[in-house]
């Protein structure tokens, strides 16, 4: 094939592919139009679950003003929300919860992370009762982190959410195709919580004992291999500088074992010594305590 018919070849392929025409500028512009409406008005969903939502709930006041994004109006019901943001910490009995809520949302659908805890776990993570990031369950768009996050750091998280919300088209958006979009299964609650989406891997995994092995000795390997990692990233501790040797302690004589009556003999001596330096702090005592005389009063006392 020639160099002409391969150019050819590819014009037509563009043609096909990428809109280049009237109707693409058409659709930029309904796009832009679009665009600004949504990123205009984004109404969040308050979700607050520990800390965080104290600096969500400071966002709203009139110090920070988060109506400069047009998010001022936190909806209780997800069916008027176009975001919701996940703040503080997720536990495995609220996950189903938040899951059913997000089902409930209509599209176009966001979520935020707000805060260590929402996006990997926080000091809680790999808890008994503490999920390690609501993106195991949920698509999380945009992570804020921070333990919590000042409302500065929530605007700079709208602020990128604005900029992805940019980056968007009607073109190929996922709400606007025609296939059918399917609602994340809620998480089943048992003595741990899991996906139902992975019922079948798990149910698999359960029977072979070899495959079970097998994943123990990666995930201990895993966890090895970054216990490794984070000691070779820890700074070496320096030197020590040369210390002088001390001198070997003198032989202590062995304690010989005495009778009763030299015991008893040792403690009348001890007692002995102790009333003799009594008595003779007693009488120093009151030597001091003696008041002064003038060499007059002497002199009148002698004639």
């Amino acid at each position: 094939m020639s160099i002409e018919s391969d150019d050819a070849w590819l014009d037509e392929q563009v043609k096909k592919k990428v809109w280049t025409g009237p109707l693409d500028q058409a659709i930029k512009m309904v796009d832009s139009l679009y665009n600004w409406g949504r990123r205009g008005s984004i109404w969040p969903m308050q979700f607050g679950l520990a800390c965080c939502a104290i600096e969500m709930i400071a966002a709203g006041g009139g110090r920070f003003d988060i109506a400069r994004f047009g998010s001022e109006l936190f909806r209780p019901s997800p069916r008027q929300a176009d975001l919701m943001i996940v703040a503080g910490t997720v536990t495995k009995k609220m996950v189903p919860a938040i899951v059913r809520l997000y089902n409930q949302m209509a599209e176009p659908k966001y979520v935020l992370a707000m805060g260590a805890c929402a996006s990997a776990g926080g000091p809680f993570k790999e808890g008994y009762n503490v999920v390690s990031g609501i993106d195991k369950f949920l698509p999380v768009d945009i992570y804020v982190p921070g333990c919590p996050p000042t409302p500065q750091a929530l605007f700079y998280g709208f602020l990128m959410l604005h900029k992805k919300i940019n980056g968007q088209s009607i073109r190929n958006a996922p709400w606007y195709q025609a296939e059918e979009h399917e609602a994340i299964p809620e998480p089943i609650l048992g003595p741990d919580i899991f996906d139902p989406r992975r019922a079948v891997e798990i149910k698999q995994l359960l029977g072979n004992e070899s495959e079970m092995e097998a994943r123990y000795i990666r995930l201990a390997a895993r966890a090895e291999l970054k216990h490794h990692k984070e000691g070779e990233a820890a700074p070496k501790p320096a030197a020590a500088k040369p210390v002088a040797a001390k001198p070997a302690p003198k032989p202590v004589a062995p304690a010989v074992a005495k009778t009763p009556a030299e015991a008893k003999l040792e403690e009348n001596k001890a007692d002995a010594n102790f009333a003799q330096q009594a008595a003779q702090h007693h009488a120093a005592t009151a030597q001091n305590d003696a008041p002064e005389t003038n060499a007059a009063d002497d002199a009148a006392k002698n004639a």
